[in-house]
């Protein structure tokens, strides 16, 4: 997730200091037209066909876009939260994804077996995890909320890309 991991840098680098950048981060018009590519992408990935990457990474970096833009009027100018969960966010993404490539040991097939079982279970389909970060957007006051999801976003996201690495070298 590429793109998800460039914004958080830009998001805790720029948006700390007045000026172009942070001004653009804060146009409603951005926030919507990022909530509604949002939309978009949450509606396709409910084919499960055409769950991949890009749909993870276009989601989740529309996602933070809208949360700046619209929770950074309700703070403090420099709350700590816009620079922690961004840096957050983008570390553990990116560790996440060294892990993930640097895998060369197969699992064996017992379990990628619980791994398949509990990727079935309907509490962590990303369907679930995408309605849950649109309703965290709006709970401003139980701020941790939206850190939760977006880490049980990547984890999700993480699980995908591991079963499908493993599935698609054993074939």
């Amino acid at each position: 997730m590429p793109l998800f991991i460039l914004l958080n840098l830009i998001v805790c680098v720029f948006a700390q200091e007045v000026g172009a950048i942070r001004d653009v981060l804060q146009t409603p018009l951005l926030m919507y037209i990022c909530l509604g590519i949002a939309g978009i992408c949450f509606l396709i990935s409910l084919v499960k066909k055409w769950q991949n990457v890009i749909l993870y990474d276009f989601f989740i970096s529309n996602i933070l876009l809208v949360w700046y833009c619209y929770w950074l009027p309700y703070f403090n100018d420099g709350a700590p939260m816009f620079f922690a969960y961004p840096v957050y966010f983008a570390m553990l993404t990116a560790i996440i994804t060294l892990l993930l490539r640097g895998q060369q040991t197969q699992v064996d097939k017992v379990n990628i077996a619980v791994m398949q079982k509990l990727t079935s279970r309907a509490i962590v389909q990303p369907w679930v995890i995408m309605i849950c970060l649109f309703i965290s957007l709006e709970l401003r006051e139980n701020f941790l909320f939206f850190p939760t999801m977006v880490t049980l976003f990547i984890i999700r996201f993480a699980l995908d890309s591991y079963l499908k690495q493993q599935l698609s070298s054993a074939s």
